[in-house]
């Protein structure tokens, strides 16, 4: 199909500055990436005929750790204080 049609992991190296040229990156155009992204994953994870829990599991686990992350430093710094 036409380069502009085609997702990122299709597109050779020496394509990818004239795909990049074609992206839309208005709001709207970044939204729609965002959906588009997200109905991927969905289809691929979640709504997945075998598979079982794979897919919500793998979000929660990723929650879980970015949840982690961002309350990582202040856990430590709480911790400090605590003891001086």
């Amino acid at each position: 199909g036409p380069l502009w049609e085609r997702p990122l992991m299709e597109v050779r190296l020496g394509e990818l500055h004239t795909w990049i040229s074609t992206c839309n990156f208005s709001p709207q155009g970044l939204l729609g990436a965002v959906q588009r992204a997200w109905s991927s994953y969905c289809a691929k994870y979640i709504h997945v005929r075998q598979g079982g829990p794979a897919g919500i599991s793998m979000l929660l686990a990723g929650c879980c750790l970015l949840s982690y992350g961002w309350n990582y430093q202040h856990l430590k710094r709480h911790r400090w204080r605590k003891y001086h």
